[in-house]
């Protein structure tokens, strides 16, 4: 309540300036003595503390200021009267709030206490401000207790002390302050008016509870001090804190109707501290579907256990967000990447299995795994220390035996590991700053439908979001930024990753990263990866380039479209295949890169965008869609856009079945390759063979499988001269690449045609 606002009632008196006939330098009474034209006051217009302010000499013991308006003294209102002075010169006097109580029929009301506290005018030009609080009860803080017959009151100040000083005062203030004293005419509930200590040690939880039962709709208020809470507390109405509380790990402190991270830190006075306790209520309350972060940027300073925050779930499936901040990752060795080296079995019948783990009891859950024959983004999903085995994220191509593996455990800003199963879970308009100390999200070992959308990871010291099992499952990033730390460095000198997944149908759409090693490792099938816009670039002439998009399941059934493939390439590997020999099912099959804009500058020659490394024997591609892509590069000339790695074997490439790759177009390639592939063939002398070799301009240096046609492109002449009309008949698979095509005539002849060759079935 002000009743300034609410009623229109004037408190405050006068400025100075607008005249000193209404300044009594008595009681402030009807009658009583005013400065005006007093030749020991007068109003000073500029002054360069107060502005416009009285100058006053100090002539009597006790020199009065009152203001002869009766101020109103309103039931059930509290009135501050400020007042700031300095001295100027001569002796230093003292000052004080003072007043004139006045009550009905315009009679002084005797026996009140009319002055506030004294304070000392102790140097020259120093502003010392005096206060007082007058009202009608006996409370803290209450200097002038009135109760309820004095009706109005001639406020103003009090010069004690020596005399023949000079001072200047500032023009008085007086404000409705009833808002210290009243709580029910704010709302308020105090909490301890309910047995509350805030002591730090004794268990306010009852009187807490009991503060939220009378509340009744209205406001709780927690007075500065340090509240013990050994119960979960619920408050199903707004509450203000002062103070703080504290309270163990596993309780709950639930904000229902002010569920927001401002409010857990003014609960806890600790940021990391509100942000757990603050997730801990969002998985446990039914009422919010959203930890809303306010926009506040809270500083982390070691990885978050989040299930650790909410030790009374091991799992969790209905859909919940945190939302709206930044969490900035500060110094501490917390960061710190542990690293075990055990020894251990790996036999590919058991494909996602280390056992006879020495040491495992130091392996951490989450770590990732590094050994002869492992794949990239290989990771502990989970541990049986009785049984010494170690479950993987993925299998091993090429690890059969025993050997020594190191397992690092990165650390994470935000780690769900040590849920067994978590769904459903989005983070939204968040960003993650990890400064070069941190990684970013370590997801759960299962799950499904993890969703982080309009976000920023940046600079993370060594992954962006991990997936260590299955809790990719479906996962959707739309619209977020992955930012590197390792922009500096030179390509291959990186390490970092920005994502990895292990399972299917992951979205990956309209996302931007910069200068990792790799943008994202995929296992799994049905990805679809769009719009995205990915540049791993240095400035070193003729470098090298990483992989952007590493495909590690040869049945794919993934798109990759409408990207921005800038400096990198799409790497497409069986790497975590325990079996990569090829014996049955579709080999490389099922991959459509489509309509996406490929650019590198200052690369080797040799440098690709679309690269597939069989890690065994015998494998083909099988159903493979490459349409409509933009091949580029600018500072230099790449040979082929696309190439076989075969530094573990080479593609069966009599074995290649429905492979498309048309449309795209290329500036400064090479080799401009499509399939099928028009071959524009001439015989100067007449001849009844005809030898057509490809030299390697066939898609991935593939063989000539097919001959979808043969053209005469004018006509075909014999040794006479004369116009010939019957076709020829073609081997396929001739030459030692078996990449040359024979056509056989029924006589010597000769011409152009014009063939269309495919490296397929």
């Amino acid at each position: 309540m002000n009743k300034a606002i609410t009623d229109g009632v004037l408190l405050t008196p006068p400025a100075f300036e607008n005249g000193l006939d209404v300044w009594s330098s008595g009681n402030g009474t009807p009658g009583s003595d005013t400065y005006d034209n007093d030749a020991n006051a007068a109003f000073v217009p500029s002054d360069p503390d107060f502005a416009g302010c009285l100058e006053l000499v100090k002539t009597n013991s006790t020199q009065k200021l009152r203001y002869m308006g009766e101020t109103p003294l309103l039931p059930g209102c509290y009135l501050e009267i400020r007042a700031r002075v300095k001295a100027i010169s001569g002796n230093l006097p003292n000052v004080r709030i003072a007043a004139w109580a006045g009550g009905a029929g315009g009679n002084h009301v005797t026996g009140l206490t009319e002055r506030g506290s004294s304070a000392n005018l102790t140097t020259y030009g120093s502003v010392v401000e005096v206060r007082a609080i007058v009202g009608a009860g006996v409370r803290g803080g209450v200097d002038m207790p009135w109760g309820t017959e004095a009706l109005y009151g001639h406020f103003g100040i009090d010069l004690t002390g020596p005399s023949g000083g000079v001072v200047r005062i500032d023009d008085i203030q007086i404000e409705d302050v009833t808002s210290y004293f009243i709580r029910d005419m704010l709302s308020l509930v105090d909490v301890r008016d309910f047995g509350a200590i805030g002591d730090g040690s004794t268990d306010d939880a009852p009187a807490f509870a009991a503060a939220n039962n009378a509340a009744a709709g209205r406001r709780v208020l927690v007075p500065s001090g340090t509240y013990r809470l050994e119960d979960d507390v619920t408050f199903d109405v707004p509450v203000h804190f002062e103070g703080t509380v504290t309270m163990p790990n596993g309780r709950q402190l639930l904000l229902t109707k002010n569920y927001d991270l401002p409010s857990y830190i003014a609960a806890f006075g600790d940021e990391d501290l509100a942000f757990r306790k603050a997730f801990q209520a969002l998985l446990n309350n039914a009422d919010h579907d959203s930890l809303d972060l306010g926009g506040r940027k809270v500083n982390i300073d070691g990885p978050i256990d989040m299930q650790g925050a909410v030790p009374n779930k091991s799992s969790y499936a209905t859909r919940r967000v945190i939302r709206n901040g930044q969490l900035n990752a500060i110094g501490s060795s917390a960061w710190d990447t542990d690293t075990v080296t055990s020894q251990a079995h790996y036999d590919s019948n058991n494909p996602t299995k280390l056992t006879n783990v020495t040491n495992i009891a130091n392996i951490p859950v989450g770590a990732l795994v590094e050994g002869n024959g492992v794949g990239r983004e290989v990771y502990v999903k989970d541990k049986n220390v009785g049984a010494e085995e170690v479950t993987l994220s993925a299998q091993l191509y090429a690890a059969e035996g025993t050997q020594t593996y190191n397992f690092h455990d990165f650390k994470y800003i935000l780690d769900f590991s040590g849920f067994e199963k978590l769904s459903k879970f989005e983070l939204s308009e968040l960003e993650l700053q990890c400064n070069g100390l941190a990684s970013g999200i370590r997801l759960a070992p299962s799950g499904s439908a993890f969703l982080i959308h309009n976000s920023f990871v940046t600079r993370p010291k060594d992954r962006g979001i991990t997936s260590i099992g299955d809790g990719c499952q479906g996962m959707l990033i739309d619209n977020c930024q992955f930012l590197s730390d390792e922009d500096s460095k030179d390509v291959e000198d990186r390490v970092s990753v920005a994502l990895n997944g292990n399972s299917n149908d992951i979205k990956l759409r309209n996302n931007r990263a910069t200068r990792f090693r790799h943008f994202a490792v995929f296992g799994g099938s049905n990805q679809i990866i769009s719009g995205n816009h990915f540049f791993q670039g240095d400035t070193v002439a003729n470098g090298v380039r990483s992989a952007g998009i590493v495909l590690t399941s040869g049945y794919n059934s993934s798109t990759i479209t409408a990207n921005y493939i800038d400096n990198c390439s799409i790497e497409w590997t069986n790497e975590h295949d325990a079996k990569p020999d090829f014996v049955s099912g579709f080999s490389f099959s099922a991959l459509s890169i489509t309509d996406n804009i490929c650019l590198c500058s200052d690369t080797a020659s040799w440098f690709s965008y679309i690269i597939v490394k069989p890690c065994g024997s015998g494998h083909f591609l099988n159903g493979v869609t490459i349409t409509g892509n933009k091949f580029r590069s600018i500072n230099g000339t790449i040979e082929r856009a696309e190439r076989v790695d075969d530094s573990f074997a080479p593609l069966d490439l009599s074995r290649n079945k429905n492979v498309t790759f048309t449309g795209n177009t290329y500036h400064q390639v090479s080799k401009q390759v499509s399939n099928p592939m028009p071959v524009l063939h001439s015989e100067n002398s007449t001849s009844q063979s005809w030898r057509v070799d490809l030299g390697g301009e066939l898609v991935f240096s593939g063989e000539a499988q097919q001959v979808d046609s043969v053209v005469a492109v004018g006509p075909i002449k014999n040794g006479s001269n004369q116009t010939v009309y019957g076709m020829p008949y073609v081997k396929t698979r001739q030459g030692g690449n078996n990449d040359r095509i024979d056509l056989f005539w029924e006589e010597d002849v000769k011409g152009d045609v014009l063939l269309s060759v495919r490296i397929d079935d």
